[in-house]
């Protein structure tokens, strides 16, 4: 969960930035480094581990100055050490950057740089930033410039900011999708940057935050907003209350709003650490096994409740596909009640945000007391279910206040498509060059997950429109019908509209007498295997008059034909494709909720960990 500050001002930038990782310490990180321009060198120190190794590194061998940045670190090229912790330097030690995000194209990037005679010293993509910048900068560029031309040749998205020591008096800091916020704190002759609000609000009050595609050139007297095109731009300056809840919010309305915007970086940190796309691997260091003990489990049963159940049936769909291993998902709160039939040969699996639901505390329970193979997916560290489990998976959401679960439900999916490579690769059914397509699968993933939260404005104009409304029907096929099951469950939860989620193909066989102009059909129509399918039951829910959401493939205009509104989200590779299609049902139920003014944040009748039966 990687955290960014930065100053530059009158006042000793050390201290400042290392208190402001101090309050991003919540989001988890495994590594931490500063850099700071001290007479006229970048000096930097790094160091795996946390904070206090960093603080001690400093008190061995100080460093001060009045412009610096800081980083704290979750890994997602490189293993956690010192050599792979931000800030990173480029080759001639002119230019030091931290980043936050995934170079999708970071491969072509190092291979054109060291054809250049670049010498990488670490085995991050956020060197090639680096680099690239220090390379432009030694054609002739200034830094501004030389950052706007290198993030134009990123792919994914980012958070960046760049400091010269050729250029001592200004940072740069660029917001390419949402990888992450960047937010720029106005002072008195001082100015300060970071990737979340809390880093920095004991210092002003006034901030601005960068958008998708903008650039920050900033100076202890002020700052310059551009475009990555270079266009100016005038942005909002926002006063931000000094209570720890606004500031938490930072420029969201709502938690629950946050959360889902944060879900492209949730997402980034889930795979951070796990995912070696130069190797084609997926790691689990919490959940090890050996081969001949993934070849022996003869079946997988995942338990969980709500919106963890959900994701458990898509889990199942990806494992079984890649790991050829049988899963059944259960209800935590049934399974223990039904005498389960399972042994020594069955892994189970828990899936719980908090890791305190009773329910499916239980369940595992029982699983363990019937010697099963105990493991658990969960967002708490140190919670009950970690403890209680044999192995386990963190999904690296960071805290969910919001009471409707978003962004830990499409993290605990990227956990639930990462365990089925594990399994596939232990158990044989995947080869080397399948395996390498997979996990680059995943290098697509958060910038697939910022270009879906961009129709946020559409769902708010939608909004209106649908609200009144008293039942809904929501469609999916294969992979996508758990997406609409949890589709359904978000409107249920803040709206307190009734929702059904159905499978597609079975919505003649008795949902489709409850079709008419009444009952709008959400309908989850992608390109993929069951595409011609889904335009069928489009088809037959307007035959009856229906009102038909689609939720389509950018690109696709048929559908529009037959829809009365189209929702385009970006094509996704399949497997993973419910990460992306589940977005925009989350800001649909949103905006629903905001509109009749509900509570999103704290629903009626609901708690966010159920921790009694």
């Amino acid at each position: 969960m990687c955290g960014i500050v930065g100053y530059i001002g009158p006042r000793d930038a050390t201290p400042l930035i290392l208190a402001g990782l101090r309050r991003l310490e919540y989001r988890g990180y495994d590594s931490a480094g500063v850099a700071v321009i001290q007479d006229g060198h970048i000096e930097v120190r790094r160091d795996a581990g946390k904070l206090d190794n960093l603080e001690r590194l400093l008190n061995e061998r100080p460093v001060h100055g009045n412009i610096g940045i800081g980083h704290t670190r979750w890994a997602t090229h490189g293993r956690p050490s010192a050599r792979n912790a931000h800030p990173h330097v480029g080759m001639n030690g002119n230019v030091v950057v931290v980043h936050n995000g995934i170079v999708e194209n970071f491969l072509e990037l190092r291979d054109e740089l060291t054809a250049e005679g670049v010498i990488f010293r670490s085995d991050t993509d956020t060197e090639v930033i680096v680099q690239l910048i220090e390379r432009l900068m030694a054609a002739g560029l200034n830094l501004a410039e030389a950052t706007r031309v290198a993030a134009n040749r990123l792919k994914g998205a980012q958070a960046i900011v760049a400091m010269s020591n050729l250029e001592p008096d200004r940072l740069i800091a660029v917001r390419i999708g949402n990888a992450g916020g960047v937010t720029l704190g106005l002072g008195e002759g001082e100015m300060f940057i970071a990737s979340d609000l809390p880093a920095i609000i004991e210092h002003t009050r006034r901030v601005v935050f960068l958008e998708n595609g903008q650039m920050a050139t900033v100076g202890p007297g002020g700052f310059e907003v551009q475009t990555l095109n270079g266009e100016p731009v005038e942005p909002e300056v926002h006063t931000i209350a000094w209570d720890p809840v606004s500031a938490a919010k930072g420029e969201y309305k709502h938690f629950m709003q946050k959360e889902i915007f944060e879900q492209a970086r949730a997402v980034a940190d889930t795979i951070g650490g796990r995912a070696d796309f130069e190797r084609g691997k997926v790691q689990l260091p919490d959940l090890p096994l050996s081969p001949e003990e993934a070849r022996s489990i003869r079946r997988m049963v995942i338990v969980a409740c709500g919106t963890s159940a959900y994701a458990g049936l898509v889990g199942k769909f990806m494992i079984e596909r890649l790991a050829g291993l049988p899963v059944e998902v259960d209800y935590g709160s049934e399974f223990r009640y039904r005498e389960p039939i399972i042994g020594p040969e069955d892994a189970v699996l828990a899936i719980t945000q908090s890791g305190e639901t009773v329910d499916t505390l239980a369940a595992m329970e029982e699983a363990r007391g019937k010697g099963a193979r105990v493991w658990a997916i969960v967002n708490v560290f140190g919670s009950q279910a970690q403890r209680l489990a044999d192995g386990y998976i963190t999904m690296q959401a960071g805290p969910e206040i919001g009471v409707a679960s978003t962004k830990a439900f499409t993290t605990s999916l990227v956990d639930l498509y990462m365990l089925g490579l594990y399994l596939g690769h232990l158990r044989g059914t995947i080869g080397a060059a399948e395996m390498r397509e997979y996990v680059r699968d995943l290098a697509l993933l958060p910038d697939l997950v910022g270009r879906a939260l961009e129709l946020d404005s559409e769902c708010r104009n939608l909004a209106p429109q649908l609200a009144g409304y008293e039942h809904f029907l929501y469609l999916g096929r294969g992979l996508n019908y758990p997406i609409a099951l949890e589709g359904a469950l978000k409107l249920k939860e803040i709206s307190y509209i009734h929702a059904e989620g159905y499978p597609a193909g079975e919505m003649k066989h008795g949902p489709i007498a409850l079709v008419d102009p009444q009952m709008p059909v959400l309908a989850i129509a992608v390109r993929d295997v069951v595409y011609q399918k889904m335009l069928s039951q489009i088809e037959q829910a307007k035959a009856r008059g229906g009102l038909v959401i689609a939720l389509a493939t950018e690109g696709d205009s048929l559908i529009a034909e037959k829809a009365d509104h189209v929702l385009y989200v970006p094509e996704a590779p399949r497997l993973l494709s419910p990460v992306v299609n589940v977005v925009p049902l989350q800001l649909l139920a949103y905006h629903i909720a905001v509109y009749l003014g509900n509570d999103v944040d704290q629903p009626r009748n609901l708690a966010k960990s159920v921790t009694v039966e």
